[in-house]
């Protein structure tokens, strides 16, 4: 098979791919999941393998789906069926195994888009004063809960208001994608990255002041709250769950096993740098994470609430953190509306330089696999899931957005991550991969990378998938921490995602025969 020329979209410049990239990991979990994985695993305890895990998963990651995203695209393949297909010919099922990376994405995409709407709506709540009722965290989660349709009380009394900004997120979404690569994506990651890093920046300062708030307990300051963070604490490496906790964030933040980089990457031309792009990616996703999301809500909890409170909270869910404690924080500041926006309108930020990504391989696969046209693809593909976010609206309540967050955003993700790390370094061949990394590059990677990629990173990702069936197979199967009045939503659930993947198998088939004439 040789390299073909297409009419296909191209990114126009080193920025709009790095920025887009970045934007794509800079999401949600950046300022919620991260500090919430950080209280609840002991602050510093949770940083040594959580930097472990971005050296041997994350990095060399990052450096392989960038690698093969350029290769596939060069065939004229923008998703992982067809770039999987292009490194692996002789293979007829390789391309099934590639369907994880269109599925993973458009799961994700139907609740993430949800939760990115409650982003939009608590910036407009900020603004007008909304939520200012409500001085604790039992009057805070009330209001969470009632907009979220959970109950009723004198904030909400139905999901009408949550609907209404979901309609609003899911249209923005649509119309960046609508416009395409370097039209939409990269346009709108170009000024929207740089907007999310001042509203960060503004916060990071205003936490960096906040001294000492209560008098009667002066160990509760900035200082010991960045302590909090940084402490290390060596003894975290004998825990088997902290660094299943610190891997699966590597993974979640840099949006690596998913997907999404392959299907970005393959809008490269073959010349352009993966290595230089992809490491300043992490670097800015690292600096997201790490300096402003773990800094601004991590110090900004432990100032106002202490070591032990902000353990608790965290442990309350992911959410907490974010849509509970710190809206509490900055109530307590002057400019507290301006300040409660900056919070928001940075999450929502966050949310969308993501979703659009996460909407990017549907399309890519109708684009190029079924040679539609970017309007009608992204057409069909926005009616499908429209019709698939009214699952989370609906059934929030019911524990569906755990059940498609652990299958599409984690276990399939961890799959996937393993498939692809095999595939490049002991299929495609070490030597080649690494010729193909280094092509166009401006930088070379370390040496030892060459032996961590090919060894290091399958055994990692092959011991956490094989913790997770000694661990937990059996009660996540038989859905033993399930509540029994959910459990037929759960099963509900898991049917609908099996007959998701069932069609996207089918549909990469159809195809492949009329594309390829044969299996």
């Amino acid at each position: 098979m040789t390299l073909i020329k297409s009419a296909r979209d191209k990114w126009s410049s080193r920025l709009g791919i790095i920025m887009a990239v970045a934007g794509s990991a800079v999401g949600l979990g950046n300022f919620l999941r991260f500090p919430a994985k950080v209280a609840a695993n002991g602050g510093g305890a949770f940083m040594v393998p959580y930097f472990i895990s971005l050296l041997l998963l994350g990095i060399p990651l990052m450096w392989i789906e960038w690698t093969l995203g350029r290769y596939g695209g060069g065939f004229g393949h923008g998703t992982a069926p067809g770039i999987f297909h292009s490194v692996w010919q002789k293979n007829r099922f390789i391309k099934y195994f590639g369907v994880i990376g269109i599925f993973g994405p458009l799961v994700i995409f139907i609740y993430y888009t949800y939760i990115e709407s409650w982003t939009l709506a608590y910036s407009f709540f900020a603004l007008t004063g909304k939520y200012s009722q409500a001085i604790d965290q039992a009057g805070m989660k009330s209001f969470l809960s009632a907009f979220q349709g959970l109950e009723q009380n004198q904030y909400f009394t139905g999901l009408s208001t949550a609907y209404l900004f979901f309609l609003i997120t899911f249209i923005a979404n649509t119309i960046v994608i609508f416009h395409g690569i370097k039209g939409g994506i990269e346009k709108f990651c170009k000024w929207a990255m740089p907007c999310l890093f001042l509203c960060g920046f503004i916060l990071f300062l205003r936490v960096l002041t906040l001294g000492t708030p209560d008098a009667a307990r002066p160990e509760w300051n900035v200082n010991n709250g960045l302590g909090f963070i940084w402490n290390p604490d060596f003894s975290a490496l004998k825990s088997a769950r902290v660094w299943l906790e610190a891997a699966g964030q590597i993974f979640f933040t840099l949006s690596v096993g998913i997907g999404v980089i392959l299907t970005y990457a393959s809008y490269l031309s073959k010349g352009d740098d993966v290595v230089l792009s992809g490491t300043t990616a992490v670097t800015v996703n690292e600096f997201a994470e790490v300096i402003l999301g773990g800094s601004i809500v991590l110090t900004a909890a432990f100032v106002f609430f202490g070591p032990v409170d902000i353990r608790t909270i965290s442990q309350g869910g992911i959410f907490n953190l974010g849509f509970v404690t710190m809206p509490l924080v900055l109530n307590k500041l002057p400019l507290a509306q301006l300040f409660g926006f900056a919070w928001f309108f940075l999450l929502f930020l966050a949310g969308i330089t993501s979703s659009v990504s996460l909407a990017q391989p549907a399309v890519a696969f109708l684009e190029d696999e079924f040679n539609l046209k970017r309007n009608k693809a992204v057409f069909i593909f926005g009616l499908v899931a429209f019709v698939l976010c009214h699952i989370p609206v609906f059934f929030l309540k019911n524990g569906v957005v755990d059940e498609l967050d652990f299958w599409g955003g984690t276990f399939f993700l961890v799959v996937f991550a393993t498939i692809e790390v095999i595939l490049f370094s002991w299929i495609f061949g070490m030597e080649n991969a690494w010729k193909e990394i280094h092509h166009g590059a401006d930088m070379e990677v370390p040496k030892v990378y060459k032996f961590i990629i090919k060894y290091i990173t399958p055994l990692f990702l092959l011991v956490i998938l094989s913790l997770w069936l000694i661990q937990d197979w059996i009660p996540v199967i038989f859905m033993k921490n399930v509540p029994p009045d959910n459990r037929v939503y759960i099963l509900a659930t898991r049917i609908l995602l099996l007959a998701i993947f069932a069609t996207l198998a089918l549909l990469v088939r159809i195809a492949w025969k009329r594309k390829y004439k044969k299996g």
